[in-house]
């Protein structure tokens, strides 16, 4: 599966274009839509360079739900979980609870255990309960 049109739309929405680097809230350096700086010279780019690395980190966070997520999704579910990775990284979603609960069929519970992700550095945080609902309303449909 890849991530769709739907899934580039929701991540640029919430990530925001940024063409100079900024500390996120986490406290991270990031630049363009999200894109977590790990080379320090990384400090300008252009809207194709944003582009280029949201593409690539999207292709990382689909790789993630792949290999987590074992049960069948539907288009929207894969791009709800591609949203949650870009976000919050693989490792998350690995050692997550969240993940047992997909794999595990119990989605009773998928929407609790996916609304505890919106604390940064130990405070809530409305963006990321804002992320969180639309994220759930579309694995849901």
């Amino acid at each position: 599966m890849k991530a769709s049109i739907q899934a580039y739309q929701l991540i640029k929405n919430f990530e925001g274009l940024k063409l100079r680097s900024y500390s996120c809230p986490g406290g991270y350096k990031t630049i363009g839509y999200g894109h977590l700086v790990r080379n320090n010279n990384l400090d300008e780019i252009n809207e194709t360079q944003a582009e280029k690395l949201l593409t690539q980190d999207i292709c990382e966070a689909e790789k993630s739900v792949l290999r987590n997520i074992q049960v069948k999704l539907n288009q929207n579910q894969f791009d709800a979980l591609v949203s949650f990775v870009f976000n919050l990284g693989g490792a998350t979603l690995q050692r997550s609870s969240l993940k047992q609960k997909i794999n595990r069929h119990e989605d009773e519970n998928i929407c609790k255990e996916w609304m505890r992700f919106v604390y940064s550095g130990g405070i809530k945080l409305q963006g990321l309960v804002r992320r969180r609902q639309e994220e759930l309303e579309m694995f849901n449909h």
